[in-house]
Parts: C-alpha cells; sequence; structure tokens
C-alpha cells in the first residue's frame, strides 16, 4: 500500500514537472504566434497589388513616348536590327506587298503595337536613297557640292519631309473618317501611317531613281514621243505601286472602312498620263529641271 501510494506521488510530481517544463515553451509559442501575427505577410491581395505595379509598369512602356525613345535608341544600336527581315520586306513590297502587312498584324499580337520597332527598313532605306541620289548626280553631271546638296533635298524633304505631311494628313483622315466605331481603344497610330508611306516610296525610289536613269541621257531626255512616253509611263507605274501599297496598308487595319477609296487616285493618275501623252509633256524632264535648279 505504501508503495502503490509512493508510486503515485512521484507520477504526479513527474506529470507536475512535465507541465512546468512546458509552460515556457507554450509562453514562446504564443509569444511567436503574436510576433507572426505583427509581421507583414504576403496575401492575395498583396500579389495582386504587386501584379498591378508590374502591369503599370508594362503599360507606361508601351506609351507612346517610350516608343519613340526605343525605335531612336535602336538607331544607334546596328547589332540589334534585323536587316535580313528588312531585305525580305523590300524584296515582298515589290512581289507580294500583302504578306508585308500581314507580319504588321502579327507585330500588333505580339508586341501590341502596328507601327515598326526596327529601324533597319528606315536605315536601308536610307542607303538606297544616298545610292540612287549619287547614280542621279552622275547622270545628270553634278558635282561633289551639288551631289551633297541634291541629296540633303532628296532625303530631308522628297522623303521625310513630304512623308511627315502624308503621314500625318492620312493619320487625321483615317482616325477621322475611317475608323468604323469610334472608340478610344482603335486608332490608326502615327507611327503605322509612317511606315506605310515609307513601304510605298520604297517601290517608287527604286522605280524613279534606279530603274528610269539607265534610260534618261539615251531615250528620255531625247525630244520625241518614245522619251515622255517611256519617261510617264516611268511616273506612272511608280505612282500607281504607292497609291496600292498605301491602300493595302490601311486596308490590314481591320477596325477602318470604306479603304477603297484610297484607291480613286487611279481615275486622275489615268486621266493626267493620258493627257501628258497628248500634250507631251515630260515629267521627267521637268524633274531633271528641277534637279538641277535646286542645286545650281
Amino acid at each position: 500500500m505504501h508503495r502503490d501510494a509512493s508510486r503515485r506521488s512521484r507520477s504526479r510530481s513527474a506529470d507536475l514537472g512535465l507541465v512546468r517544463a512546458h509552460a515556457p515553451c507554450r509562453k514562446l509559442g504564443e509569444t511567436g504566434a503574436q510576433l507572426l501575427r505583427m509581421l507583414p505577410t504576403t496575401s492575395v491581395n498583396s500579389r495582386d497589388q504587386g501584379n498591378g505595379s508590374l502591369s503599370s509598369r508594362e503599360a507606361a512602356r508601351h506609351t507612346a513616348g517610350a516608343k519613340r525613345y526605343k525605335y531612336l535608341r535602336r538607331l544607334l544600336h546596328f547589332r540589334h536590327m534585323d536587316f535580313e527581315f528588312a531585305l525580305w520586306q523590300m524584296l515582298y513590297l515589290f512581289t507580294s506587298p500583302q504578306k508585308v502587312y500581314r507580319n504588321f498584324q502579327y507585330r500588333k499580337q505580339t508586341k501590341d503595337q502596328w507601327a515598326r520597332d526596327d529601324p533597319a527598313f528606315l536605315v536601308l532605306l536610307s542607303i538606297w536613297l544616298c545610292v540612287s541620289t549619287i547614280g542621279f548626280s552622275f547622270v545628270l553631271g553634278f558635282g561633289f557640292i551639288e551631289m551633297i546638296k541634291l541629296l540633303l533635298w532628296v532625303v530631308f524633304i522628297d522623303c521625310v519631309g513630304v512623308g511627315l505631311l502624308i503621314a500625318t494628313l492620312m493619320w487625321f483622315v483615317s482616325n477621322k473618317y475611317l475608323i468604323k466605331h469610334p472608340n478610344r481603344e482603335f486608332d490608326v497610330e502615327w507611327g503605322y501611317a509612317f511606315d506605310v508611306h515609307l513601304n510605298a516610296f520604297y517601290p517608287l525610289l527604286v522605280i524613279l531613281h534606279f530603274i528610269q536613269l539607265f534610260f534618261i541621257n539615251y531615250v528620255i531626255l531625247l525630244d520625241s514621243f518614245i522619251g515622255y512616253f517611256i519617261g510617264n509611263t516611268f511616273w506612272l507605274i511608280a505612282i500607281s505601286y504607292y497609291i496600292y501599297v498605301t491602300f493595302l496598308g490601311y486596308n490590314a487595319l481591320p477596325f477602318l472602312k470604306n479603304t477603297v477609296i484610297l484607291l480613286y487616285p487611279f481615275a486622275l493618275l489615268i486621266v493626267i498620263y493620258v493627257v501628258s501623252l497628248a500634250m507631251g509633256w515630260n515629267f521627267t524632264r521637268a524633274l531633271c529641271f528641277f534637279y538641277t535648279y535646286r542645286v545650281k
């Protein structure tokens, strides 16, 4: 009996010791829990806020100013330009310009912009302008100073200056009158309007400033019907290319309507062509006189 009582007392004391031993642990656990409550935790809202901040940064990255800065910055990094793809575009602007604008649609789906983000096409077009202007200066018998003057005129007036005016006009007209459902979410980017001008200007440049050079002194400038017939036909083909490629550029935008009106200048072009042949006008000779007057 005494042994059983002593055993019970020892077990009770042991249990009491275990309770006392675990008491600090419980207090420590409660204190830790309180500290954890006080610490900032990652919740769904905080994640949403994080995603919101990222999306805002992404949105800012796609603003017009950021796009222009990125485009101009890439002009200084030739290694980042895809010249092979730009050459492919130049080739298809003659053979199948629809494929070029299908690539613009793909860029809209992947990069959320219609305009080019790679200035490689502009760089190659500038090289073409320089080469063709040198050839034009050689054909017209210009010296080095006259050639530089003509180069500056062709680049900054014929290409860039006229391009800025045409792109701005087309950008305004398309957004004002050709939008199917006027909405802030759908509008024609000014950069895209300028890209359309560059696409249309390239075939015109090759026809008038390169292919035509081989006929100027030997055929076109001769005072004969065959001379102004060939010269004016070059102009007809070049301007027709410009109108058609411009039409394809705006017709590729799914939110525009009545883009067929961009083909209406064809009728006026045909009339001017027929009248020029009947009157004996030679547009190429007029261009040569104009260039000579500008550089002398």
